[in-house]
């Protein structure tokens, strides 16, 4: 018999979040006129790298899997799953829309992994993905 794959705690998936915004923010910072569509990139993209795990999740050794095969996430469904940050993260331009927009989702988002008894957020069910530990 396989063993079950053990779903990320929230903690875990903060921790990596945090990660990648820092990587994000450096990136901001280093390339002025590109970083941004950079972090952009990254940002909807990044769980499709390494297997399934952005920088950051990757150094919390966490991993994004899809829910029907359990296969590591692919860049179709990283976008997905990440189209709801990837929104606030361009609204954050306009000045005070994005200033509430971004916290709000990301908010919501933290608030739906606490409730779910899956520890999913709307990105994941969107796609189709969990976070496991790897």
């Amino acid at each position: 018999m396989s063993e079950e794959p053990r779903r990320a705690g929230l903690l875990l998936r903060t921790a990596a979040k945090i990660l990648d915004l820092i990587l994000i923010a450096a990136v901001i910072e280093l390339i002025p006129r590109a970083g941004f569509f950079a972090g952009l990139a990254y940002l909807l993209l990044g769980d499709g790298l390494f297997d399934g795990r952005s920088l950051g999740k990757k150094l919390i050794r966490l991993r994004v899997v899809s829910m029907d095969a359990m296969k590591p996430c692919t860049f179709r469904e990283s976008l997905l799953r990440n189209s709801t940050l990837g929104l606030g993260y361009i609204l954050w331009l306009v000045p005070w829309i994005g200033w509430i927009v971004l916290p709000a989702i990301a908010a919501f988002e933290f608030i739906l992994i606490l409730g779910n008894r899956e520890s999913r957020r709307l990105g994941d069910e969107i796609a189709g993905t969990t976070v496991i530990e790897s």
